[in-house]
């Protein structure tokens, strides 16, 4: 059943003997991919994800791509930041990260689901809650849990891959003191859309009239 219908942003079940809600039960069906490369934009940060046959790109916005890197860069930090506490509010109501299954692209918008399993006095339970691919990233790398995408929206994705190998030898180029920043490859970024509610709309709207870029 769906909690908090009609909006459907959390499902949950009664956890069965198998683990139903895994990644390799549904193996036939989703993607696992990886983070291949997080690089800095004007307005936010371009994160690419992928496999071996295919690999394609994510807008977020600064503050999220920052929290990626540091996490793949395993950098230790001095107080919580905001997933900090929700992986610790997580763990406190027994719950943790299954999977993160990227679900929906329409238009440059990205769409997730984040797969939990909640273990306590209460019972246990298979959640899957509705969430923003960046937020839903940054928690399966904490947790070190797998990133998928169900195969019929990672078929359709255009591949990145001739733009990510762009953007590594940009960036190295830069580092050797190119005149041509490795940003400059990403001049149509903004017309891509993040999922947000309302709230997260209104309240960039707030922080920056001007500023009609959306970020996932």
């Amino acid at each position: 059943m769906y909690v908090g219908a009609p909006n459907q942003w959390v499902r949950q079940t009664l956890a069965p003997g198998t683990q139903k809600g895994t990644v390799g039960h549904m193996d036939n069906k989703l993607v696992e991919v990886t983070i291949k490369h997080v690089m800095p934009t004007a307005n936010g940060c371009a994160v690419f994800l992928g496999n071996d046959t295919k690999n394609f790109v994510v807008y977020v916005d600064h503050f999220v791509g920052g929290v990626i890197q540091m996490t793949l860069d395993g950098v230790k930090k001095d107080r919580p930041l905001t997933h900090d506490l929700i992986g610790h509010i997580l763990l406190g109501f027994g719950a943790t990260v299954e999977h993160v299954v990227i679900n929906g692209a329409k238009e440059g918008t990205f769409f997730a689901r984040l797969h939990m399993r909640m273990e306590n006095e209460l019972g246990k339970k298979i959640l899957e809650l509705d969430a923003r691919p960046s937020d839903s990233i940054v928690l399966a790398l904490q947790h070190k849990r797998p990133i998928c995408v169900t195969r019929p929206v990672f078929e359709e994705l255009e591949d990145a891959t001739d733009l990510l190998e762009r953007v590594i030898n940009q960036q190295q180029q830069d580092e050797a003191g190119a005149d041509n920043p490795a940003a400059s490859l990403f001049p149509g970024f903004g017309d891509f859309d993040d999922d947000d509610d309302e709230d997260d709309e209104d309240e960039d709207d707030a922080e920056d009239d001007d500023d009609e870029d959306d970020v996932i």
